[in-house]
This record gives structure tokens, C-alpha cells and sequence, in this order.
């Protein structure tokens, strides 16, 4: 056992040097090819010409893991620390974390004209959650023509809105850089305290909401709807998400604003209609954008915990957003209501759901869960602050959304770190990071059945 690792390695450089390649799981290469985003992000925020005050190594670290994974947590003001340079930077990493580096990779393999090798053929259809190879290049030609289109839309949309508060070259890069962060579902923000100063202005609002939803709603979700237009056609998954998407933002609006409508500190010195757009806003963003309006750190511990199961939950498959997904979330709630009424069949929209899709399911929400509980417990050690406000961090990192309780800057060195890592795999995936850690073996044992007691 003693000479088993070094056999290994020995091995494994044997392959390196004969076939000059390294062969890992798709899920590895991405996650590498994430974390190599992430350093070339650290190395240009860490240029002088990014910085308007100078801002040490770990600090661009961590903007740059929270701009790569799309999550929006800040350990500084970009707009007062950074310069346009820093800026660009910032939003660009947003860009390429939010659409995948691979989406990249494909497209520009089809403008080259070359074909791709089975190992690259299998990186896509993680990346793109795919099980035929026929469909990879047309996922991401869709994904691109999608997310320019949205955003161009919208960046233009703010541009003449906010053209009459702001001079042209300030209205323009401010409505490219805060479209880019709601489509990507990022958070990120120019403004002094997010979007505070827009709480009543519906155009703002409705815009910023819309992005979010397009960009977590999923591009296959979004593909299939601009193909077929008709609700009849559309997949199944489609109206799935369509249907779980609208109730669960209404869900979530309706519960913000019944519990914080007589709050001063938050909704209630607010007119009628700019209760109704904050209690919108916050609940859109907290399917893993984090915009807000209103100041978080004086909702009530029962609204933060509806924003806590909305971050949770997060968006569609295939999107810019997390969480355990839409559809993960959907399949259990189905699962269970199977098994309480005792039908052998998991059902929705008349169509059957596969064992293996309940499988996938609970696992990720017990890595996912598994993981909340890890941070909390590591960051409650760190720490001295509420509990409440820690598992808000955590559950905020770990679906990368990106709200925080006024939390993030003031944190220790260590528990920053831990974030870092909380965003990092939240990105990836927690059910990628165990499939990545993991060895699958196929066994041919198969094992007498028998009874457990559970419940």
C-alpha cells in the first residue's frame, strides 16, 4: 500500500508524456478552466491601472471569484475603488463566468471550422447539460445570439431612461455594466447601496427584474419558447419552468410584502407602488441576482428566511443562475407527493420522471444542504455575530447570489476565504464537485433486498 502512490504517479506521468495530455473528468476541466478565469482576473484587478485606492492581492482574489462565479458578494465598493479599467475588468469576468468559458471555447471552434475531439465533445455536454453531442453547437450559437440580444435590449432600454438624469457617457456604460450583472444574475453594482435610488422607478425596476429572470430562466428554456411560440408545442420542462418560475417570484413577492408592509425601516415609508416594486425586486433578485432597494439588514428574521429558500431554490438548468435549480426543487415536491399518495410513478405535465432524475435530485440537495451546514458551522467558529446573519452569508455564497447583511466586508480573513470557496463551488456545481472527487465504478455485485426502517 505504501508503494501504491508513487506507482500512481509514475503512471500517470508515463500518459502525460506519451499521449502530452492530461486525461481528466469533464467536470475537472471546468472547474479549472473557472479557476483559471478567476487568477487572470486576480492579476488584472491587481494592476495599478485598475485601482483608483490600492487594493491588496487577497481582496482582488475574491472580486474576481465573485465576479467569475456570478455571485456579486464585495469586500470593497467597486465604484470608488476601482477605476473604468477595474470596472471593465469586473464586468467582463461577470460576462464570461455567467455564459461559461466553454460556450466561448465551442464558438469559437465553429468559426475555425474545426471539429471537435471526443474529450472536448464531452466538456460541452457537461458544460451545456446535454446528453447528444448533435445539439452542442447550435446550445451555444443560441446562447450567444440570446444573451446579446437580451442584453443589448436592456442596456438600451436604461440608456434613454437613465439619459435624463445622467450625461450620455455616463448613462451608457452604467445601463451596459448593470445589464451584464442582471442577465449574468450577478448582483454587482456602480450605485451607492445597490439600487436603492431607483426603489419607486418602475422602468428601472421592470428592466433590471426582466433581465434577472431571462438570464436564470435557462437558454434552453428560452430557445424552445422563440422556435415554437405555442404553449401546446413547447417541452415539457419548458412548462415546467414557465409555470414554477411565475409562481414562485409571485410567491415570493407576495410574502415580502405581507411581512415587511408595516416595517419603516424597510417598505413601509414607501408609497403604495414603490412597495410593490421593492417587494418585486427583492424577490426576482433573490433567485440568485442580489440587486437591492431597500436595507436588508432591517427585514425581519421571517423575510429573511422566505429570501434564504428563494436563494436556495435559484434558477433554471442551463443559465446564468444557481441554487439547487428550478427543476431539482420541482421533482422533489413531485417525489413527494407520489409517494404520499402511493403512486408508483413520479409524474409532471403527464410525463413520467426517471429513477435516476429523482436520484440526481436528492443528492444535490443533500451536497447542497451538506454544504450550508459546513460553512455555517466554519464561519459560527470565525466569527462572533448573529446566527442568523452567518447562514444568510453562507446560503448567499453557496447559491451565488450575492446579498449580503451588511456582513462581507467586516468578515475575518478566514471566513472570506471560506467564501471564496463557498462561491467557487457553488458555481461549478456541488453535485459536479463530488462527481469530479469521485470515482465511478460500475459493479456487477448485486445484493439480496431487503427492508430499512426510515421515517
Amino acid at each position: 500500500m505504501r508503494n501504491w502512490l508513487p506507482l500512481q504517479g509514475y503512471q500517470t506521468y508515463k500518459r502525460i508524456k506519451r499521449t502530452g495530455m492530461l486525461r481528466a473528468s469533464p467536470p475537472v476541466i471546468l472547474a479549472a478552466g473557472f479557476f483559471a478565469l478567476i487568477l487572470l482576473g486576480t492579476s488584472l484587478l491587481n494592476l495599478p491601472i485598475a485601482q483608483k485606492q490600492p487594493i491588496n492581492l487577497f481582496e482582488a482574489f475574491f472580486m474576481a471569484t465573485s465576479a467569475v462565479t456570478v455571485t456579486g458578494l464585495t469586500v470593497f465598493d467597486p465604484s470608488t475603488m476601482l477605476t473604468a479599467f477595474g470596472q471593465i475588468v469586473l464586468i467582463s469576468l461577470v460576462q464570461l463566468g455567467g455564459l461559461g468559458f466553454v460556450t466561448f471555447a465551442v464558438l469559437a471552434a465553429i468559426t475555425l471550422g474545426k471539429k471537435m475531439s471526443l474529450q472536448h465533445q464531452a466538456l460541452a455536454l457537461e458544460a451545456f447539460n446535454q446528453t447528444s453531442v448533435s445539439k452542442i453547437q447550435r446550445t451555444a450559437l443560441s446562447v450567444i445570439k440570446i444573451s446579446l440580444c437580451i442584453e443589448g435590449i436592456a442596456a438600451l432600454a436604461l440608456t434613454l431612461w437613465w439619459w435624463r438624469e445622467f450625461p450620455l457617457s455616463t448613462a451608457m456604460p452604467q445601463a451596459v455594466f448593470h445589464t451584464i450583472a442582471a442577465f449574468n444574475n450577478a448582483g454587482l453594482s456602480l450605485f451607492p447601496f445597490s439600487l436603492a435610488r431607483f426603489v419607486d422607478d418602475p422602468v428601472t425596476i421592470l428592466v433590471i427584474t426582466g433581465s434577472i429572470i431571462l438570464g436564470g430562466i435557462g437558454f434552453t428554456v428560452l430557445s424552445d419558447v422563440s422556435h415554437k411560440k405555442r404553449w401546446a408545442t413547447l417541452m415539457p420542462y419548458t412548462k415546467l419552468m414557465l409555470v414554477a418560475t411565475l409562481a414562485l417570484n409571485l410567491a415570493g413577492f407576495a410574502a415580502i410584502w405581507l411581512l415587511e408592509f408595516n416595517n419603516t425601516a424597510t417598505l413601509g415609508a414607501l408609497p403604495f407602488h414603490g412597495q410593490a416594486l421593492a417587494a418585486w425586486l427583492q424577490s426576482v433578485t433573490a433567485r440568485t441576482a442580489g440587486f437591492t432597494s431597500i436595507d436588508i439588514t432591517q427585514l425581519h428574521d421571517s423575510t429573511s428566511l422566505v429570501l434564504m429558500l428563494l436563494m436556495f431554490i435559484g434558477g433554471g438548468s442551463l443559465s446564468t443562475a444557481s441554487g439547487i435549480k428550478v427543476g431539482t426543487f420541482i421533482v422533489l415536491l413531485a417525489a413527494v407527493h407520489s409517494y404520499i399518495f402511493h403512486r408508483k410513478e413520479v409524474v409532471l405535465f403527464k410525463r413520467s420522471i426517471s429513477p435516476d432524475t429523482v436520484q440526481k435530485s436528492l443528492a444535490l440537495l443533500l451536497v447542497t444542504s451538506a454544504l450550508i451546514f459546513t460553512g455555517t458551522l466554519l464561519m459560527s467558529i470565525f466569527e462572533q455575530a448573529p446566527f442568523l446573519t452567518i447562514l444568510f452569508e453562507v446560503v448567499s455564497a453557496v447559491s451565488t447570489t450575492g446579498l449580503s447583511r451588511d456582513f462581507t466586508p467586516h468578515l475575518s480573513a478566514p471566513s472570506q476565504a471560506l467564501l471564496t470557496i463557498l462561491m467557487f463551488v457553488g458555481r461549478i456545481g456541488p453535485l459536479t464537485l463530488v462527481y469530479s472527487l469521485a470515482t465511478q465504478k460500475r459493479s456487477r455485485i448485486r445484493y439480496p433486498e431487503s427492508e430499512f426502517q426510515v421515517g
